[in-house]
C-alpha cells in the first residue's frame, strides 16, 4: 500500500510549541472569564483605526505584529501573483487571501513526542472573477469551518495524509446547494488533476444530507476515486448528529479504504463548540481482505479566546489501533490555530 510521508520539524521546534501552546493556555487561565465568553463581532480580523502599540499590553502588542506581518504578507504576494493577469492598471482589483496555522501537540501513551504543524494558504484572484483559486497546502482538508471534523485525530494508516502541494482551482459550480471545482498542482513531487462535485439537500429544516464524489488522477499513482456520504440531523438551535461514510480506493494500492464517523455537535456559546465522535476505519478487498485499522472515540473542546482570529482546542481521546493488537491507547491533543484574513 502506498503511504505519503509527511516531513517532521527539527526538535527545536518540537520546543517552541510547546513553549508557545503552554504559554497561550497560562494566559487564558488569567484572563477574565467574561472577556473570553464575549461576543466575537468578526471573524475577519481587521485592527481597529484608534488603536495604537502603546494602548496595548506587550503581550497583545506581540499578537498584534504577529497576526498583521502574516497577513500582509500572504496579501502582498497574492496581489503580485494577481498582477501577471492584469495588462489595465485602471481595473486593478485586489485579491482575497486566507491563511491558517495550526501547531499540536498530541502525545499517546506509546508516543509522548506527536508533534503536528498544518497549514493553509488560500487566494482568490479577482481578474477571473474569482473562478480561479491558488491553494497552498499539507493539510487535505478542503473548507476552513470553525470545527472541521476532518482534521481531528488522524490514524497513522490513513492514505491521504499529504506532504505540501501547490494546486490551482477552478471553480465550475459554487451555490448553496451545488459546488463543483477542478484542480491541477503538485503533491509530494507528484502532478495531480482532481475534479469534485458536492451536492446538498435539506428536508423540512431538520435533515440535510451530502453527497461529495471526486475522482482524480496521479502521474506516479495512476488513476483513484473517494466518495463520501453524510447525513446530518438538526436536534435542536445548537445540537446535531452527524453520520458520514467515505470509501476511497486507487491503482496504487490495492483494496479500498472506508471509513464510518458518528459525531455529536454541541454550540455550547459564540465562542465556544465540541464535537463527541466515534471513528471507525480500515481496508477491504485488499490483500488481507476485510481489516480495522483504528478505533477512535474523542471529546473536542475548541474555544476562541485572546484575539477573535485565535483558537485553541483540547482533545482527549482514545485509540485500539491494529498495529498494536486494538489495545486501548488514550491520548490527548492540545491544538493552537491561526487564522489570517485580508482582502
Amino acid at each position: 500500500m502506498s503511504k505519503r510521508l509527511i516531513k517532521k520539524p527539527f526538535p527545536i521546534f518540537y520546543a517552541v510549541i510547546f513553549i508557545f501552546t503552554v504559554t497561550s493556555f497560562k494566559t487564558i487561565a488569567n484572563n477574565n472569564s467574561s472577556e473570553i465568553n464575549k461576543k466575537l463581532p468578526d471573524r475577519d480580523y481587521q485592527a481597529p483605526a484608534e488603536e495604537s502599540d502603546q494602548d496595548l499590553p506587550p503581550a497583545d502588542d506581540w499578537m498584534h505584529s504577529f497576526h498583521d506581518t502574516i497577513s500582509n504578507s500572504v496579501y502582498q504576494s497574492a496581489v503580485w501573483f494577481d498582477g501577471f493577469f492584469s495588462h489595465d492598471d485602471s481595473q486593478e482589483q485586489t485579491p482575497q487571501t486566507t491563511a491558517r496555522i495550526r501547531l499540536a501537540w498530541e502525545p499517546r501513551s506509546r508516543d509522548l513526542a506527536e508533534f503536528d504543524t498544518r497549514f493553509r494558504v488560500k487566494v482568490k484572484l479577482p481578474h477571473f472573477k474569482n473562478k480561479l483559486d491558488l491553494i497552498l497546502s499539507d493539510d487535505s482538508d478542503d473548507e476552513l469551518s470553525q470545527l472541521p471534523l476532518e482534521t481531528s485525530i488522524k490514524a497513522k494508516s490513513e492514505i491521504n495524509d499529504e506532504p505540501f502541494a501547490a494546486a490551482v482551482r477552478l471553480i465550475h459550480t459554487n451555490t448553496t446547494e451545488k459546488f463543483t471545482d477542478t484542480r491541477l498542482g503538485l503533491s509530494g513531487g507528484d502532478i495531480f488533476l482532481k475534479s469534485r462535485h458536492r451536492s446538498r439537500y435539506s428536508w423540512q429544516d431538520v435533515h440535510g444530507f451530502k453527497i461529495e464524489p471526486s475522482v482524480f488522477y496521479f502521474l506516479d499513482d495512476g488513476l483513484g476515486a473517494r466518495l463520501l456520504l453524510e447525513y446530518d440531523y438538526q436536534l435542536n438551535e445548537k445540537e446535531q448528529f452527524r453520520i458520514n461514510y467515505s470509501i476511497r480506493g486507487s491503482e496504487s494500492y490495492s483494496g479500498i479504504r472506508w471509513k464510518h464517523g458518528f459525531y455529536h455537535l454541541q454550540q455550547i456559546a459564540n465562542d465556544r463548540a465540541a464535537v463527541l465522535g466515534l471513528l471507525v476505519e480500515g481496508e477491504r478487498n485488499g490483500e488481507n481482505g476485510f481489516l480495522i485499522d483504528n478505533y477512535t472515540l474523542s471529546y473536542r473542546y475548541r474555544f476562541n479566546a485572546l484575539r477573535e482570529w485565535l483558537f485553541f482546542d483540547i482533545e482527549p481521546f482514545i485509540e485500539w489501533p491494529e498495529e498494536v493488537d486494538h489495545k486501548t491507547t488514550p491520548g490527548i491533543a492540545l491544538r493552537v490555530e491561526g487564522y489570517f484574513s485580508k482582502k
